[in-house]
Protein backbone atom coordinates (compact mmCIF):
# COMPACT_ATOMS: atom_id res chain seq x y z
CA UNK A 1 0.00 0.00 0.00
CA UNK A 2 0.93 3.82 -0.53
CA UNK A 3 2.45 5.22 2.34
CA UNK A 4 0.20 7.89 3.81
CA UNK A 5 2.92 10.31 6.21
CA UNK A 6 6.31 10.01 6.82
CA UNK A 7 7.36 7.47 9.84
CA UNK A 8 7.94 9.06 13.26
CA UNK A 9 10.94 8.18 15.01
CA UNK A 10 9.15 6.11 17.88
CA UNK A 11 7.38 4.29 14.58
CA UNK A 12 10.56 3.45 13.22
CA UNK A 13 12.14 1.81 16.49
CA UNK A 14 9.37 0.38 17.08
CA UNK A 15 8.82 -1.23 13.55
CA UNK A 16 12.82 -2.98 13.81
CA UNK A 17 12.23 -4.22 17.22
CA UNK A 18 9.03 -6.27 15.81
CA UNK A 19 11.16 -7.56 13.27
CA UNK A 20 13.92 -8.26 15.41
CA UNK A 21 11.70 -10.46 17.91
CA UNK A 22 10.55 -12.38 14.24
CA UNK A 23 12.93 -16.18 14.73
CA UNK A 24 14.65 -16.88 11.52
CA UNK A 25 14.52 -20.86 10.04
CA UNK A 26 17.93 -20.53 10.70
CA UNK A 27 18.00 -19.79 14.53
CA UNK A 28 17.26 -21.80 17.64
CA UNK A 29 14.13 -20.31 19.18
CA UNK A 30 15.16 -18.77 22.62
CA UNK A 31 12.39 -18.00 24.73
CA UNK A 32 14.27 -16.00 27.31
CA UNK A 33 15.40 -13.33 24.65
CA UNK A 34 12.35 -13.35 22.60
CA UNK A 35 10.27 -12.33 25.85
CA UNK A 36 12.86 -9.65 26.52
CA UNK A 37 12.30 -8.15 23.61
CA UNK A 38 9.07 -8.38 23.68
CA UNK A 39 8.87 -6.85 26.52
CA UNK A 40 10.90 -4.06 25.16
CA UNK A 41 8.95 -3.64 22.17
CA UNK A 42 5.52 -3.45 24.26
CA UNK A 43 7.40 -0.34 26.50
CA UNK A 44 8.20 1.51 23.10
CA UNK A 45 4.92 0.97 22.32
CA UNK A 46 3.57 2.04 25.35
CA UNK A 47 5.56 5.28 25.55
CA UNK A 48 4.69 5.99 21.87
CA UNK A 49 1.07 5.94 22.69
CA UNK A 50 1.26 7.99 25.91
CA UNK A 51 3.07 10.47 23.93
CA UNK A 52 0.54 10.65 21.67
CA UNK A 53 -2.01 11.17 23.98
CA UNK A 54 -0.43 13.91 26.07
CA UNK A 55 -0.29 16.04 22.36
CA UNK A 56 -3.83 15.17 21.81
CA UNK A 57 -5.51 15.69 25.11
CA UNK A 58 -3.12 19.05 24.90
CA UNK A 59 -4.45 19.81 21.54
CA UNK A 60 -8.11 19.28 22.88
CA UNK A 61 -8.42 20.76 26.26
CA UNK A 62 -12.18 22.65 26.81
CA UNK A 63 -13.06 25.08 29.14
CA UNK A 64 -16.61 24.91 29.28
CA UNK A 65 -18.24 28.05 30.76
CA UNK A 66 -21.55 28.77 31.92
CA UNK A 67 -23.39 32.17 31.91
CA UNK A 68 -26.40 32.00 33.67
CA UNK A 69 -28.80 34.96 32.23
CA UNK A 70 -32.63 35.50 32.43
CA UNK A 71 -36.02 34.54 30.61
CA UNK A 72 -35.30 33.72 26.36
CA UNK A 73 -37.63 36.37 25.94
CA UNK A 74 -36.01 39.20 28.38
CA UNK A 75 -32.34 41.17 27.70
CA UNK A 76 -30.36 39.11 29.50
CA UNK A 77 -30.47 36.26 27.28
CA UNK A 78 -29.62 37.53 23.75
CA UNK A 79 -27.03 39.79 26.18
CA UNK A 80 -25.46 36.77 27.22
CA UNK A 81 -25.00 35.03 23.82
CA UNK A 82 -23.21 37.88 22.54
CA UNK A 83 -21.05 37.81 25.58
CA UNK A 84 -20.87 34.21 24.78
CA UNK A 85 -19.61 34.36 21.34
CA UNK A 86 -17.40 36.95 22.18
CA UNK A 87 -15.17 34.73 24.47
CA UNK A 88 -15.56 31.32 23.11
CA UNK A 89 -12.15 29.97 21.53
CA UNK A 90 -12.46 26.66 20.81
CA UNK A 91 -9.60 24.40 20.37
CA UNK A 92 -8.93 24.66 16.81
CA UNK A 93 -10.11 27.81 15.89
CA UNK A 94 -8.10 30.35 13.38
CA UNK A 95 -6.03 32.38 15.01
CA UNK A 96 -7.49 36.07 16.02
CA UNK A 97 -4.85 37.97 13.69
CA UNK A 98 -5.78 35.13 10.79
CA UNK A 99 -9.67 36.01 11.15
CA UNK A 100 -10.66 33.56 13.76
CA UNK A 101 -11.98 34.34 17.40
CA UNK A 102 -10.29 36.39 19.76
CA UNK A 103 -11.82 34.98 22.97
CA UNK A 104 -9.94 33.29 25.64
CA UNK A 105 -8.08 29.86 24.59
CA UNK A 106 -10.12 26.39 25.15
CA UNK A 107 -13.50 28.52 26.01
CA UNK A 108 -16.48 27.41 24.86
CA UNK A 109 -19.14 29.56 26.55
CA UNK A 110 -22.43 27.75 27.08
CA UNK A 111 -25.92 30.46 27.73
CA UNK A 112 -28.12 29.26 30.25
CA UNK A 113 -31.73 30.47 30.63
CA UNK A 114 -32.45 31.03 33.97
CA UNK A 115 -35.47 33.05 36.31
CA UNK A 116 -32.64 35.92 36.45
CA UNK A 117 -30.70 37.47 38.92
CA UNK A 118 -31.28 35.85 42.29
CA UNK A 119 -31.10 32.62 40.65
CA UNK A 120 -28.03 33.87 38.91
CA UNK A 121 -26.13 34.76 42.15
CA UNK A 122 -27.60 31.38 44.23
CA UNK A 123 -26.23 29.12 41.36
CA UNK A 124 -22.57 31.25 41.37
CA UNK A 125 -22.45 30.99 45.29
CA UNK A 126 -23.33 26.76 44.64
CA UNK A 127 -20.96 26.63 41.66
CA UNK A 128 -24.20 25.93 39.45
CA UNK A 129 -22.80 27.90 37.62
CA UNK A 130 -19.55 29.97 36.39
CA UNK A 131 -20.69 33.64 35.83
CA UNK A 132 -24.03 35.58 35.39
CA UNK A 133 -25.60 38.41 35.20
CA UNK A 134 -26.95 40.17 37.79
CA UNK A 135 -28.22 43.46 39.04
CA UNK A 136 -26.04 45.58 40.69
CA UNK A 137 -28.79 45.57 43.59
CA UNK A 138 -29.17 42.34 43.97
CA UNK A 139 -25.39 41.55 44.30
CA UNK A 140 -24.70 43.86 46.88
CA UNK A 141 -27.67 42.16 48.96
CA UNK A 142 -26.44 38.84 48.07
CA UNK A 143 -22.66 39.25 48.94
CA UNK A 144 -23.88 41.47 52.27
CA UNK A 145 -26.55 38.98 53.20
CA UNK A 146 -28.86 41.83 53.57
CA UNK A 147 -32.26 42.84 52.05
CA UNK A 148 -34.07 39.97 50.28
CA UNK A 149 -31.23 37.89 51.50
CA UNK A 150 -31.11 38.95 54.73
CA UNK A 151 -30.90 36.16 57.46
CA UNK A 152 -29.26 33.63 54.80
CA UNK A 153 -24.96 33.12 54.69
CA UNK A 154 -23.37 36.24 52.83
CA UNK A 155 -22.40 35.00 49.63
CA UNK A 156 -18.84 35.53 49.86
CA UNK A 157 -17.68 34.15 46.41
CA UNK A 158 -19.37 36.48 43.94
CA UNK A 159 -17.26 38.45 42.23
CA UNK A 160 -17.20 41.18 39.27
CA UNK A 161 -16.02 40.96 35.38
CA UNK A 162 -17.82 44.08 34.81
CA UNK A 163 -20.36 46.78 34.46
CA UNK A 164 -22.59 46.38 31.39
CA UNK A 165 -25.49 48.72 30.85
CA UNK A 166 -28.60 50.66 32.77
CA UNK A 167 -31.30 48.52 33.22
CA UNK A 168 -34.77 50.17 33.38
CA UNK A 169 -37.29 49.57 36.18
CA UNK A 170 -40.19 49.57 34.15
CA UNK A 171 -44.34 49.54 35.02
CA UNK A 172 -46.06 48.40 32.22
CA UNK A 173 -49.98 49.13 32.14
CA UNK A 174 -52.95 48.71 30.03
CA UNK A 175 -54.27 52.26 28.74
CA UNK A 176 -57.71 51.08 29.88
CA UNK A 177 -56.35 50.37 33.90
CA UNK A 178 -56.97 53.56 34.80
CA UNK A 179 -53.85 53.63 36.43
CA UNK A 180 -51.62 56.53 35.24
CA UNK A 181 -49.20 57.51 38.59
CA UNK A 182 -47.73 54.38 40.77
CA UNK A 183 -50.09 55.96 43.47
CA UNK A 184 -52.50 54.33 41.33
CA UNK A 185 -51.70 50.26 41.86
CA UNK A 186 -54.16 49.76 45.06
CA UNK A 187 -56.96 46.96 43.89
CA UNK A 188 -55.13 46.76 40.51
CA UNK A 189 -54.21 43.57 39.44
CA UNK A 190 -49.95 43.57 39.47
CA UNK A 191 -47.60 40.92 37.98
CA UNK A 192 -44.21 41.19 40.24
CA UNK A 193 -42.46 38.75 38.24
CA UNK A 194 -41.22 35.49 39.52
CA UNK A 195 -40.08 34.82 42.22
CA UNK A 196 -36.44 34.63 42.28
CA UNK A 197 -35.79 37.13 39.70
CA UNK A 198 -34.35 40.84 40.66
CA UNK A 199 -37.19 42.36 39.09
CA UNK A 200 -40.00 40.52 42.02
CA UNK A 201 -37.06 42.20 44.58
CA UNK A 202 -37.08 45.71 43.16
CA UNK A 203 -40.69 45.31 42.66
CA UNK A 204 -41.31 45.03 46.00
CA UNK A 205 -38.95 47.96 47.16
CA UNK A 206 -41.26 50.11 44.53
CA UNK A 207 -44.27 49.29 46.46
CA UNK A 208 -43.19 49.68 49.73
CA UNK A 209 -41.33 52.94 48.67
CA UNK A 210 -44.56 54.15 47.52
CA UNK A 211 -46.82 53.11 50.60
CA UNK A 212 -47.93 49.79 49.42
CA UNK A 213 -48.06 46.23 50.99
CA UNK A 214 -48.88 43.07 49.08
CA UNK A 215 -52.35 42.94 50.83
CA UNK A 216 -52.94 46.26 48.71
CA UNK A 217 -52.87 44.94 45.22
CA UNK A 218 -53.84 41.67 43.38
CA UNK A 219 -50.39 40.61 43.27
CA UNK A 220 -49.18 37.86 40.81
CA UNK A 221 -45.85 35.86 40.42
CA UNK A 222 -45.85 35.51 36.50
CA UNK A 223 -43.02 34.88 34.02
CA UNK A 224 -42.46 37.92 31.74
CA UNK A 225 -43.92 35.94 29.45
CA UNK A 226 -47.61 34.87 31.11
CA UNK A 227 -48.02 38.60 32.36
CA UNK A 228 -47.82 39.87 28.50
CA UNK A 229 -50.65 37.09 27.51
CA UNK A 230 -52.35 37.82 30.45
CA UNK A 231 -52.02 41.42 29.33
CA UNK A 232 -53.60 40.60 25.72
CA UNK A 233 -56.23 39.04 27.31
CA UNK A 234 -57.14 42.11 29.56
CA UNK A 235 -56.95 39.38 32.43
CA UNK A 236 -53.72 41.84 34.26
CA UNK A 237 -54.02 45.60 34.66
CA UNK A 238 -49.79 45.50 34.45
CA UNK A 239 -46.90 44.42 35.31
CA UNK A 240 -43.11 44.90 36.66
CA UNK A 241 -39.73 44.32 34.67
CA UNK A 242 -36.54 45.53 35.34
CA UNK A 243 -34.57 44.96 32.02
CA UNK A 244 -32.41 46.88 29.39
CA UNK A 245 -34.72 48.40 26.73
CA UNK A 246 -36.54 47.74 24.23
CA UNK A 247 -37.29 44.59 25.92
CA UNK A 248 -38.46 42.10 23.08
CA UNK A 249 -41.72 40.76 25.39
CA UNK A 250 -42.79 44.37 25.86
CA UNK A 251 -42.13 45.71 22.05
CA UNK A 252 -44.18 42.28 20.99
CA UNK A 253 -47.03 43.42 23.47
CA UNK A 254 -46.98 47.02 22.31
CA UNK A 255 -48.15 45.99 18.85
CA UNK A 256 -51.12 43.95 19.72
CA UNK A 257 -52.06 46.07 23.10
CA UNK A 258 -52.65 50.10 24.16
CA UNK A 259 -49.87 49.97 26.93
CA UNK A 260 -48.43 52.75 29.13
CA UNK A 261 -45.52 52.87 31.28
CA UNK A 262 -46.28 54.37 34.40
CA UNK A 263 -43.36 57.03 35.44
CA UNK A 264 -41.16 56.55 38.68
CA UNK A 265 -40.65 60.30 39.83
CA UNK A 266 -40.93 62.71 42.64
CA UNK A 267 -40.39 62.78 46.44
CA UNK A 268 -40.52 59.21 46.70
CA UNK A 269 -38.53 58.07 43.87
CA UNK A 270 -35.52 60.63 45.73
CA UNK A 271 -36.22 59.05 49.02
CA UNK A 272 -35.61 55.81 47.41
CA UNK A 273 -32.91 56.72 45.64
CA UNK A 274 -31.33 58.45 48.77
CA UNK A 275 -31.89 55.01 50.71
CA UNK A 276 -30.38 52.58 48.10
CA UNK A 277 -27.89 54.12 45.81
CA UNK A 278 -27.62 51.70 43.54
CA UNK A 279 -30.83 53.05 42.11
CA UNK A 280 -30.38 56.05 39.51
CA UNK A 281 -32.76 58.32 37.80
CA UNK A 282 -33.14 57.74 33.69
CA UNK A 283 -35.70 58.78 31.55
CA UNK A 284 -37.21 56.05 29.29
CA UNK A 285 -37.48 57.63 25.46
CA UNK A 286 -40.64 58.05 23.43
CA UNK A 287 -40.90 55.77 20.74
CA UNK A 288 -38.83 53.08 22.49
CA UNK A 289 -41.85 51.01 22.75
CA UNK A 290 -44.77 51.39 19.42
CA UNK A 291 -46.88 54.23 20.41
CA UNK A 292 -45.63 54.95 24.00
CA UNK A 293 -44.80 57.89 25.13
CA UNK A 294 -41.27 58.48 27.25
CA UNK A 295 -41.30 58.72 31.23
CA UNK A 296 -39.18 59.12 34.08
CA UNK A 297 -37.89 55.95 35.94
CA UNK A 298 -35.51 54.08 37.83
CA UNK A 299 -32.42 52.16 36.70
CA UNK A 300 -29.67 49.65 38.29
CA UNK A 301 -26.53 48.38 36.51
CA UNK A 302 -26.49 45.26 34.90
CA UNK A 303 -23.01 43.20 35.69
CA UNK A 304 -21.23 40.24 34.96
CA UNK A 305 -20.31 38.25 38.12
CA UNK A 306 -18.18 35.14 38.40
CA UNK A 307 -17.17 32.98 41.27
CA UNK A 308 -14.17 33.60 43.42
CA UNK A 309 -12.79 29.85 42.86
CA UNK A 310 -12.60 30.75 39.04
CA UNK A 311 -8.57 30.60 38.28
CA UNK A 312 -7.10 34.14 37.75
CA UNK A 313 -5.43 33.43 34.61
CA UNK A 314 -8.99 32.01 33.17
CA UNK A 315 -11.07 35.49 34.41
CA UNK A 316 -7.84 37.74 32.65
CA UNK A 317 -8.20 35.69 29.43
CA UNK A 318 -12.09 36.65 29.44
CA UNK A 319 -12.13 39.57 30.53
CA UNK A 320 -9.29 40.49 27.44
CA UNK A 321 -11.70 38.95 24.71
CA UNK A 322 -14.49 40.64 26.11
CA UNK A 323 -12.81 44.28 25.78
CA UNK A 324 -11.19 42.90 22.20
CA UNK A 325 -11.45 45.84 19.83
CA UNK A 326 -12.85 42.71 17.53
CA UNK A 327 -15.54 42.30 20.22
CA UNK A 328 -17.07 45.53 19.35
CA UNK A 329 -19.00 44.16 16.29
CA UNK A 330 -20.37 41.26 18.55
CA UNK A 331 -21.89 42.98 21.42
CA UNK A 332 -23.45 45.99 18.78
CA UNK A 333 -25.27 42.87 17.14
CA UNK A 334 -26.06 41.20 19.72
CA UNK A 335 -28.97 42.99 21.44
CA UNK A 336 -29.34 46.74 21.16
CA UNK A 337 -28.09 47.40 25.02
CA UNK A 338 -25.24 45.64 23.68
CA UNK A 339 -23.94 48.98 22.01
CA UNK A 340 -23.86 50.54 25.85
CA UNK A 341 -21.65 48.08 27.11
CA UNK A 342 -18.51 50.15 27.45
CA UNK A 343 -14.40 50.04 28.90
CA UNK A 344 -15.18 53.61 30.33
CA UNK A 345 -18.31 52.25 32.34
CA UNK A 346 -16.96 49.57 33.36
CA UNK A 347 -16.46 49.39 36.64
CA UNK A 348 -19.23 51.89 37.86
CA UNK A 349 -21.27 50.88 40.55
CA UNK A 350 -20.31 47.48 41.04
CA UNK A 351 -22.28 45.41 44.31
CA UNK A 352 -19.33 42.94 44.58
CA UNK A 353 -15.42 43.25 44.35
CA UNK A 354 -13.65 42.28 40.83
CA UNK A 355 -11.87 39.08 40.76
CA UNK A 356 -8.20 39.06 40.47
CA UNK A 357 -7.98 38.38 37.19
CA UNK A 358 -10.04 40.89 35.69
CA UNK A 359 -8.80 43.89 38.33
CA UNK A 360 -5.12 42.75 36.25
CA UNK A 361 -6.65 43.26 32.73
CA UNK A 362 -8.11 46.63 33.69
CA UNK A 363 -4.67 47.55 35.67
CA UNK A 364 -2.88 46.77 32.56
CA UNK A 365 -4.81 49.30 30.88
CA UNK A 366 -4.05 51.73 33.13
CA UNK A 367 -7.26 51.94 35.07
CA UNK A 368 -6.92 52.57 38.84
CA UNK A 369 -8.88 50.42 40.66
CA UNK A 370 -9.64 51.54 44.15
CA UNK A 371 -11.65 49.02 46.14
CA UNK A 372 -13.12 49.18 49.78
CA UNK A 373 -16.40 47.41 50.14
CA UNK A 374 -18.45 47.26 47.25
CA UNK A 375 -21.26 49.99 46.85
CA UNK A 376 -23.08 51.45 43.85
CA UNK A 377 -22.12 54.93 42.47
Amino acid sequence: PAACCPETKEAVTARKLSLSTRPQSSDRLDRRGLLHRAGRLALVAAGLGLAVRTRLAAALEVIFFRIGTGSTVGTYFPIGGALATAISNPPGSPACDDGGSCGAPGVIAVVHSTKGSVENVEGLASGALESGLSQADVAYWAYHGEGPFAGKPPMRNLRAIANLYPEMVQLVVRVDSGIRRASDLKGKRISLNQKGSGTYVDALIILEAWGFTLADIVAETLSTEDAADKMRLGDLDGFFLVAGTPTPSISDLAQETQLRLVPLDGDKAKALRNRYPFFAAQFLQAGTYQAVGGVQTLAVGAQWLVRAEEPEELIYQITKALWHKNSRQILDRGHVKGRQIRFSSALFGLGVPLHPGARRYYEERGVTVVEDEPLAN
